[in-house]
């Protein structure tokens, strides 16, 4: 059976990872898998930010604002 060990750490500068681990035995050869996470924070936008690059600008700030949007629509669809 194969003994798998999931450690995690930080890159260090220069792109360098070190692993450190007592069931890691000198001399042996080991297979290293590196999973990045899907997103990074920094990429993430918030669905106010989205929407307010769409389209139409979709983005609305009051209740009051979507009210008078569907109004609007509404009384387009009926001329």
């Amino acid at each position: 059976m194969q003994t798998a060990l999931r450690l995690t750490g930080t890159v260090q500068p220069g792109g360098r990872v070190e692993i450190i681990s007592p069931q890691l035995p000198a001399g042996r050869a080991v297979e290293v898998i590196i999973l990045l996470p899907r997103e990074a924070e920094a990429d993430r936008r918030s669905v106010t930010d989205v929407l307010a690059e769409a389209p139409g600008h979709l983005a609305f700030q009051t209740a009051e604002e979507v009210d008078a949007y569907i109004r609007e629509e509404r009384d387009a669809w009926e001329h």
